[in-house]
């Protein structure tokens, strides 16, 4: 493949770039090992990944090329420009492809070899493209990828790296968005979905192609007791909240909850105190349900004890037809009566909680109350969440760019990019907080969860673990 060429520079008044912090000169040079023929790869750091992705977003691409590239290039550039973008390939022989032509300059080190020493480096014919043209493709499309998602998502502000900045920003804070996920009820013994101790771990044994077709509306329709051999496993506790459901309860109090959208099914937002209109369920919940065929709505709380029992809640206007269709067991029976003349589905008369299963679309509130929910927030916490189901999880690239967004969470997100990770327990970060706020979370641990100290312990920059100290033996 024959060497590419980036547009010649145009001299222009307007064409000024954003200043960086450069690790070294631009445009990258990348020089060969005379021993082994391999393209020597500098070292990246994350602060070069944060400048290279803050250039691109203030300028425009034409600019941010010519900026980090020399004015001819081959395949390795791309790559270089993937890489210093933050991302990599995925395709394994495209990844085996460049493995065996680059080097980096700390394998240089490791195997003995001084750093960029000139008499090993050969700099002639250093763009003869080592690559066959079909990596070279992929590596292009890659890149523009990269730039897609660069583009599209938020950057993190580079003054918010800190709790102390996080307790300034709460004290100020009038608007706050707070998203939850699953981890926000995990000290109460509900599983959340997607750990390894989650809950479509514990349904592997049933033999679902995927464990989230129990969560399928296709499949709900057509078998209804797939959902109901396994909900009394996601069954809320009933008036139970944790700390962190209080900690938002706090933030309404003090007047400074704009609204909790949360994506869990149990409800125990509203046991907490949060006001409805404060509170946005995004994937509906066990509060309703509803027979799927002539959608009778009754309280949640009247279908428990069915699924307790591993029985289908079947709805009384629909019941005498139902035994028509499948006529053995008064009804529970899910085998249709032969001589019906028309294909019957199972779920005939079935109530089906009212939460959101894979097929149906989200509340109409979720669309009305997000769309100014964004433009109004000035902090977005989200709390014990993977942020890996849509359209909730875009929330973090709507919010303009110039909002705080925090994360407290076990694991971190990396496909966000939130300004402050607190990693470790939710009800513990709630703690520490509240505490560092001198706030009072109005739960019945309260007096308890404020003798506890706990370790901070920075684990890069903007992101700390929480742990609770070990208690003093007396």
């Amino acid at each position: 493949m024959t060497m590419m060429k980036r547009p010649l520079e145009e001299d222009s008044d307007h064409n000024e770039t954003k200043k960086l912090k450069p690790r070294a000169a631009y445009p990258s040079i990348l020089g060969k090992d005379k021993a082994t023929g391999k393209f020597i790869f500098p070292a990246i750091s994350k602060d070069d990944v944060m400048n290279a992705r803050l250039f691109l977003k203030n300028n425009d691409l034409k600019t941010f090329l010519e900026f980090f590239l020399p004015a001819e290039v081959n395949s390795i550039y791309i790559y270089f420009m993937i890489k210093l973008l933050g991302f990599d390939v995925k395709d394994k022989e495209l990844f085996m492809a460049l493995n065996s032509n680059i080097t980096s300059t700390k394998e240089r080190k490791i195997n003995g070899i001084a750093t960029l020493p000139h008499a090993d480096i050969d700099n002639k014919d250093g763009l003869t493209d080592p690559l066959e043209k079909k990596h070279a493709v992929k590596l292009i499309k890659d890149l523009q990828k990269a730039i897609n998602k660069v583009l599209s998502t938020r950057l993190r502000l580079p003054n918010f790296t800190t709790i102390d900045n996080l307790t300034a920003t709460l004290h100020n804070a009038k608007k706050i968005l707070v998203l939850t996920g699953a981890g926000v009820s995990t000290s109460l013994g509900i599983p959340d979905f997607r750990s390894s101790e989650g809950f479509y771990s514990k349904i592997r044994h049933l033999g679902l192609e995927d464990p989230q077709d129990v969560f399928n509306l296709d499949i709900f329709l057509q078998d209804p007791s797939v959902f109901y051999n396994i909900a009394h496993m996601v069954l809320p506790p009933e008036n139970m909240y944790s700390p962190l459901h209080s900690f938002i309860k706090m933030l309404q109090d003090k007047g400074k909850l704009l609204r909790n959208y949360t994506q869990n099914i149990d409800n125990l937002e509203s046991y907490a105190g949060i006001d409805p209109d404060k509170l946005v369920q995004c994937h509906g919940s066990f509060a309703t349900a509803s027979c799927v065929t002539c959608h009778w709505q009754i309280p949640g709380e009247r279908i428990f004890s069915n699924i307790r029992n591993l029985e289908l809640p079947l709805c009384p206007y629909c019941y005498q037809k139902r035994k028509q269709y499948f006529p053995l067991t008064n009804g529970n029976n899910t085998m249709p009566n032969t001589n019906s003349s028309s294909p019957i589905l199972k779920s005939y008369g079935v109530l089906k909680p009212d939460m959101t299963f894979f097929g149906e679309a989200l509340p109409s509130r979720f669309h009305k109350t997000i769309r100014e929910d964004i433009l109004e927030c000035d902090l977005l916490i989200c709390i014990g969440t993977s942020l890996k189901v849509a359209p909730v999880s875009e929330i973090v690239n709507m919010v303009p760019s110039h909002v705080p967004q925090i994360l407290i969470n076990r694991d971190m997100v990396t496909h966000a990019e939130f300004d402050l990770n607190l990693l470790g327990f939710c009800d513990d970060v709630a703690s520490l907080v509240a505490k560092k706020c001198h706030w009072d979370i109005p739960h019945k641990k309260w007096q308890d969860l404020r003798k506890i100290d706990y370790n901070c312990m920075e684990l890069d920059k903007g992101t700390y673990e929480i742990e609770k100290q070990p208690r003093k033996k007396k």
